[in-house]
This record gives C-alpha cells, structure tokens and sequence, in this order.
C-alpha cells in the first residue's frame, strides 16, 4: 500500500467498512435525522452495547422531537436511565424544544443550525449532518482521532482536546464527493472501535496496517501529557447516579431514604445541592426531591 496516499487509505478503509460495519439502529436508509441525533447525544461517553435498549426505548417512546419536547424534563431523566451523565438528557430536550420551535420540528440539515441548538457542540453538529444528511465535514470523534493520529503522525494517541494541526490532517484526508466524505467519517469512526482500539489494536486486522507510520516507528509509547482514568467508585458521579436512581423510581424521594443511600453527609448534601442547581432534581418539601415536572 502507498503510505498515506489518501485515494488509497480511502479505499482500504471504506472497503474494509463495507465487509465489517456493525448494523446499529442509527445506521442505513431507515434511520431518522431523529435518531443519529439521539444516537449522537447518548454515545457521548457511553459505549454502544449499553446504549442500544435505551435507544430503542427512547426513539419507541418519543419517535420525534415534538413528542419528546411535550414531556417533561423529568421523564426525559427517567428514561435516560443508567447511562450516566444525565445533563445529556436535559441537553436533548433542550435541543427538541428548540427544532420544534425553530424549525417545524424537523432536524435541521445545516450545521450552522444544528450547531445553535441548545447541547450541541462541533462534533454532534458535522456528525448529523453527515451521518443524517449525507454531508461533507470534518467529523473528530475519539476514535477517528485515534486512527489518524496513528496513521498520520506516528503517535500512540492524540492530545487530550482536539488541535488545530491534526483538524488541519482530517481536511486534508476528507473526501471530496459528500456522501463519500460521510461514509468515510462513520468508516474511520468505525475502524477505531473495533480494530484500532485505544489500549490493544488488532492491526493485522486492520486495512491500512501497511501505511500505518505509528505501526511503522515500531508502536512509540505515548509520551504527552498524563491521561487520567475516570474513577468511579466513591465519587461524587457515583453519589449523584444513586440518588437519581431512587428519583426515577418513584414520584419523590425523602432524607431517610437519600441518607441511606449515601451515608456520607457532607458528600450527600453537595451531591444534591448540585443535582437541583443542574436542573435534575427539583426540591418538593424541606427534606423531599422529585424529578423535574
């Protein structure tokens, strides 16, 4: 294979993405703008098995934004379930309200529109546009950064936030026809989940393994700055995810039953302070919590 000659690379990649592509409800003809949107907000952070069933509840339950922008923020939280980050879910209602508001209740195909919605940012924003639309852009997930930063640079993993100079690498390397730039996007995204993975790369599987200049170097270790894991366990992340969890399973919630979920006061009375500051949580009485209305 030439080394990173970009017709080639595109054709080993988008072949390779044509033999091994996972079939997800978000995917293929059948999919709405709808659903790649809610697909792109609960992928946030989330991995694709645990995302799956929720997906498939919420798109059963709210199949459009004016059907989700008619309930309450409470319930999108409710439904949002174990997926963790919950603001996401305030964030897609937001987002609802606004295409139903702003635009007829259809997901717009603009990214300069999709990018004024409430939550979403340059990534979600080229993401529908072009898994939805067809369109041509820069799409920069960890994954495709992880591929081109291997491929391209010959280092491990890229920076920890995006850089001008490997934004300037992904333009380069972007198609120009845009339902082919769109495949190519959702193809290297895909090429970083199941083959060229953050801590064990399969590249004998992998279809630009010849081209590789990280592969090349002879696989340098990553030397920036310190990548931090995210812990879990005793965290405010996890005191926040089980109050909430007693939240969505009933109307309220009182002191007696939070305190006995998280026995720690001091870290039990910052966790719900902040849960009704993020609009999670509502108090309802001195000692009692719902969800919002």
């Amino acid at each position: 294979m030439d080394a990173l000659a970009p017709g080639t690379l595109h054709d080993a990649v988008l072949d390779w993405y044509d033999d091994h592509a996972r079939e997800l409800p978000w995917r293929g003809l059948s999919a709405t703008p709808w659903s790649v949107m809610v697909s792109e907000f609960m992928l946030q952070q989330t991995p694709v098995a645990r995302v799956l069933p929720v997906h498939a509840a919420w798109l059963e339950r709210w199949p459009t934004p004016a059907a989700l922008s008619g309930e309450s923020t409470g319930e999108a939280v409710r439904m949002w379930g174990r997926l963790g980050y919950p603001r996401r879910a305030l964030r897609l209602h937001a987002a609802a309200t606004a295409i139903v508001e702003r635009h007829d209740g259809e997901v717009p195909a603009s990214y300069d529109d999709l990018l004024a919605l409430p939550g979403i940012g340059d990534y979600t924003a080229a993401a529908i546009a072009s898994f939805a639309f067809g369109q041509r852009h820069v799409v920069l997930d960890t994954n495709v950064r992880r591929v081109l930063t291997r491929a391209v640079t010959g280092r491990e993993l890229p920076a920890p936030a995006v850089t001008r100079a490997e934004r300037d690498v992904a333009t380069t390397l972007l198609p120009d026809d845009p339902a082919t730039a769109a495949t190519w996007a959702v193809a290297t995204m895909e090429l970083g989940a199941l083959v060229c993975t953050a801590r064990q790369p399969s590249c004998d599987a992998c279809p630009i393994a010849a081209a590789c200049t990280w592969r090349g170097a002879g696989f340098p270790a990553y030397d920036g700055p310190p990548r931090r894991g995210q812990a879990w366990a005793g965290t405010d992340r996890q005191c926040r995810g089980r109050i909430l969890a007693l939240a969505r399973e009933a109307d309220s919630v009182g002191r007696a039953q939070v305190e006995a979920a998280w026995p720690e006061r001091e870290q039990r009375e910052r966790c719900l302070d902040a849960l009704v500051a993020d609009g999670l949580l509502t108090r309802v009485a001195a000692d009692r919590w719902s969800l919002p209305g």
